[in-house]
């Protein structure tokens, strides 16, 4: 089914929820503020939009994939924003990865002022789960809204689940975030104690297919890292954000996280090398000492 769909947010990952859109047939509009990432989607047939406002104005559903809660902010309620076009008959779709409690202070406040419904629907899967339609997604808002975005979530993700309220969505996806933020540097540690041993470590995971350390990241991303395969699937300076998001919330429930938190510093480093922009395979370059 074609659905007037709006983009805000055309990175990395915006880019391929706005391919992926596209190649199913949805009318897509575009907003974000480099005008040569949205002329990259236009190529595709999407429309370009000026504004959040205009953008809105188009659609029936609102996707943002942004990298703060202080730029979905912004982008919301600032001057030619979202809520200044927004009513009950459109419905704002949030995949981007924030911090819980703002997420629903805002949907709060969305609704409030324009009866405009907001579903926070922060994704796993990455690039190559977007472009196939197989993310995973886990939601937070109401399950009638929940319901309501299933009709473009569906060629979007092939998990798609309602964690609870609003924000919830947004808790849910800190803990994903954990979980891969630390196999991530297990993969790369991983692949330089197979080279200190003499074994080839894009043999690994085949060797341990099915085996209790078997995983999608390992079996995705070892052969990746042992080649030094510095592709962009997701960037490090959004992972030290995640981290930063999972220290802060707690820092504020007074969570102990030892491993976060070493991982966390990890990041902070690699972040102080210059490699924010950088794809999570560059975590090789600290342990290669390069």
């Amino acid at each position: 089914m074609t659905e007037r769909v709006t983009l805000i947010g055309a990175g990395i990952m915006g880019h391929a929820i706005g391919t992926r859109l596209l190649e199913c047939g949805h009318a897509l509009t575009v907003f974000d503020v480099d005008v040569a990432k949205v002329a990259a989607l236009v190529e595709q047939g999407a429309r370009p939009a000026t504004s959040p406002a205009e953008a809105t104005r188009a659609a029936d559903f609102v996707i943002l994939s942004l990298n703060h809660a202080d730029i979905v902010n912004n982008v919301v309620f600032g001057p030619g924003g979202i809520a200044s076009s927004a009513d009950a008959t459109k419905l704002l779709i949030d995949m981007s990865s924030i911090d819980p409690a703002a997420t629903a202070a805002m949907a709060t406040r969305l609704k409030s002022q324009t009866e405009m419904a907001w579903v926070d629907c922060p994704l796993s899967g990455g690039v190559p789960g977007a472009l196939a339609g197989k993310l995973t997604i886990m939601a937070g808002g109401k399950e009638v809204d929940f319901e309501r975005a299933r009709v473009v979530m569906t060629d979007l993700a092939s998990n798609y689940t309602l964690m609870g309220a609003s924000g919830a969505g947004q808790t849910t996806k800190l803990v994903n975030q954990l979980f891969c933020a630390l196999a991530f540097q297990a993969v790369a540690e991983a692949v330089k104690l197979a080279e200190a041993g003499g074994v080839d470590p894009a043999r690994i995971p085949a060797a341990l297919a099915g085996g209790r350390a078997d995983g999608r990241i390992l079996q995705e991303f070892m052969a990746k890292f042992a080649a030094r395969d510095f592709t962009p699937t997701g960037s490090l300076g959004n992972m030290l954000k995640d981290l930063d998001s999972i220290q802060a919330f707690a820092l504020k429930t007074k969570t102990a996280m030892p491993l976060t938190s070493a991982v966390t510093d990890i990041h902070r480093i690699l972040i102080a090398m210059g490699l924010s922009a950088k794809d999570n395979a560059e975590a090789m370059r600290l342990l290669d000492g390069k």
